[in-house]
């Protein structure tokens, strides 16, 4: 006999009680990064909120690297990289100093990488076991100006008392250090300012000496044409990511210098290389491609034969981090219907193994809406992509007549991309009556190298327009309430929400974090790989300084109309703190709702689990001030200047 349902409740949307609380964001769940498979070991990397956003690394579920070590580079100031193993032995940058230490033996960490006060960072670490070296990036602040970034070689069994010995100097950028499997080339990418690593780079090959590397040449890449992740073959092929024809595709470089294309065009493979070592193929030990690739906004993971890809029967909307062994493939998992996770498939059987989750937190039935890829045109009609997940909660139902109200979030970079993946932070809103829509607005990848440069030139322009279209449209499909629109996002996405409350009338209220007001400031005060970012997002300055003041959020508050909340970290070395200050007492001045958080300790993400509960509370807060409901949750209220509900 079957057990009736309960009676849903009847309350406003918005003020729905959910079991997705703010510290499921943060304490009950880790951030799981780099997982690789090394002699059928699996490791990763663990984020972990209640240890104060320490990074751990652990092998097959054991922590190796105990407190305080805190797996983290600072190269680029997003770091990526920070740990290699090979055949048990491992190496690894700390946070605290960005020195190599070397775990071998069953011995303690042992340092590689001189004392020093953090000026010389480590990133993108390979280790030759056989020379007894590792081969990485490293960043050298000791000088004035700008720091350098050099291709530097260790020796496991020496003081590098200079720090490791440089390979390649002179270029303002160098990644992906990749030594051949006979140890005799090392392969890597460069570039120069203006560019970023999805712009123009250039893949380059050395002999490799005892003293050094002997000619060196230009493989691959060149003036716009991104070059990404070079990674050899057994027999000595140097694979790589190439975008010559508008789309991200598998490239190979033989020994005698030809070249091939491996893949179809219309596939996007691989992300946009904010970080080091980010690896979206392998091979196994057949020597088979195994790749992801993204089409239609969803991932997929399979082979390559014969010029084409060809999916695998593996459940995911997106796959990270890929890394084979045999016939074992290791990556991050996304899917629709369970947390991101680190799985082990076997390419013989199907088999798979969830080895570790970001979250324990199970949900009930009903509790999470299906995702729901959606499109729309824009004002210059071209076609937008998004993401959108209805108010779902089994236990409550809506007034009859009222539409939810929808938070339009947006993602970073602004070359990031958003799938339909499950997701507590979606859950914590949709389980509460709101609806949420994500926008692959104009700038995103995953839809060619066409779609990004939709953004070149046109930054606070296209994804503002992409945006605000989307919530219109969501709203005149009846899909929400078009009086009760947010937006919010963090970083590049801080920027596009506040460009958007100044700059349009669509929104109801917006959320900031550690977003940027002042673009002129940014391309003053910013560190080394973004600072000359927006030559290409806005204009090269200062010959553009009109056109910053133009988009700049902080000087159009004579249009701002909107409340907002911003939230800042004081050791961000990206958007220097001062920004929010002065974007929230503009908006104070100006009479309109306002709360400012600031968190000591925080940089540029919020990364400890009492901020990101005390930074997700205070948003909903403020929405349900400004929407006028009152929150199922005994949160700690806001601050609010010109507070609507006082």
């Amino acid at each position: 006999m079957s057990t009736p349902t309960p009676p849903r409740s009847t309350a406003p949307y918005g003020a729905w009680a959910s079991p997705v609380s703010a510290a499921a964001l943060a304490g009950e769940r880790v951030v799981l990064d780099q997982p690789r498979i090394d002699d059928g070991h699996v490791y990763w990397l663990e984020g972990r909120g209640t240890e104060g956003g320490r990074v751990v690394l652990v092998r097959d579920g054991v922590d190796l690297t105990p407190a305080p070590f805190n797996v983290r580079s600072r190269v680029h100031e997003y770091g990526g990289g920070a740990y290699t193993v090979d055949h048990g032995v491992v190496a690894f940058v700390d946070f605290a100093d960005q020195r190599v230490r070397l775990l071998e033996g069953g011995a303690d960490p042992r340092v590689l990488t001189p004392e020093g006060d953090g000026s010389l960072r480590y990133a993108d670490l390979r280790l030759h076991l056989g020379g007894r070296r590792l081969y990485c990036v490293r960043e050298d602040h000791r000088g004035e100006g700008e720091a350098r970034n050099t291709v530097v070689r260790l020796d496991l069994d020496g003081d590098n008392a200079d720090g490791g010995t440089e390979l390649v100097a002179g270029p303002d950028f160098v990644a992906a250090p990749r030594l051949s499997p006979d140890g005799a080339r090392l392969a890597w990418l460069q570039w120069d300012h203006p560019n970023m690593p999805w712009d123009s780079t250039q893949l380059w090959v050395a002999e490799v000496t005892d003293d050094g590397l002997s000619d060196p040449r230009m493989v691959a890449g060149g003036e716009g044409v991104a070059v990404t992740e070079p990674r050899w073959s057994a027999g000595g092929d140097l694979y790589h990511l190439t975008d010559r024809t508008g789309w991200a595709e598998l490239a190979v470089v033989h020994p005698d210098g030809s070249t091939a294309v491996l893949t179809d065009a219309g596939r996007e493979l691989g992300w946009p290389q904010w970080v080091f070592d980010r690896p979206s193929f392998g091979f196994t030990g057949d020597g088979t491609v195994v790749c992801t690739w993204f089409a239609d906004g969803r991932g997929r993971l399979g082979t390559v034969a014969d010029g084409s890809l060809s999916p695998l029967d593996v459940p995911g909307v997106a796959f990270d981090h890929v890394t084979v062994e045999g016939r074992t493939v290791v990556a991050l998992v996304d899917r629709v219907d369970r947390p991101r996770s680190v799985v082990a498939i076997d390419l013989g059987t199907g088999a798979e193994r969830v080895l570790r989750a970001e979250s324990a937190v199970e949900l009930a039935a009903g509790m999470v809406t299906t995702p729901e890829g959606v499109s729309w045109t824009n004002s210059t009609g071209d076609t937008v992509h998004g993401v959108f997940h209805a108010p779902s909660n089994p236990a409550f139902r809506a007034p009859d007549g009222e539409l939810p109200p929808l938070v339009v979030r947006l993602h970073g970079g602004p070359t990031s991309m958003t799938v339909g993946a499950l997701s507590l932070d979606t859950a914590y809103w949709t389980s509460r009556g709101l609806a949420v829509l994500d926008v692959n607005y104009g700038g995103s990848t995953g839809h060619g190298r066409a779609y990004r440069e939709r953004l070149r030139g046109r930054w606070g322009v296209v994804d503002v327009d992409d945006c605000s279209t989307g919530a219109r449209a969501m709203a005149e499909q009846g899909r929400v309430d078009g009086a009760r629109l947010a937006i919010r996002g963090g970083s590049a996405g801080g920027f596009t929400t506040l460009a958007a409350l100044t700059g349009t009338d669509v929104f109801a209220v917006g959320a900031s974090y550690f977003g940027v007001g002042d673009l002129e400031a940014l391309a003053r005060d910013t560190h080394k790989f973004e600072s000359r970012y927006l030559d290409g997002l806005v204009a090269p300055y200062p010959e553009g300084r009109d056109v910053y003041r133009e988009r700049s959020p902080l000087h159009h508050l004579d249009s701002l109309s909107a409340p907002m909340i911003l939230l800042q970290g004081l050791d961000d070395e990206v958007v220097p703190p001062d920004q929010a200050t002065r974007m929230a007492d503009a908006v104070r001045a100006k009479g309109l709702p306002v709360a400012h958080l600031e968190f000591e300790g925080e940089g540029h993400g919020f990364r400890r689990a009492e901020t990101i509960v005390r930074a997700r509370e205070a948003e909903a807060y403020f929405y349900a001030r400004v929407f006028g409901y009152d929150l199922a949750d005994d949160v700690e209220p806001v601050d609010i200047d010109n507070d609507p509900g006082a």
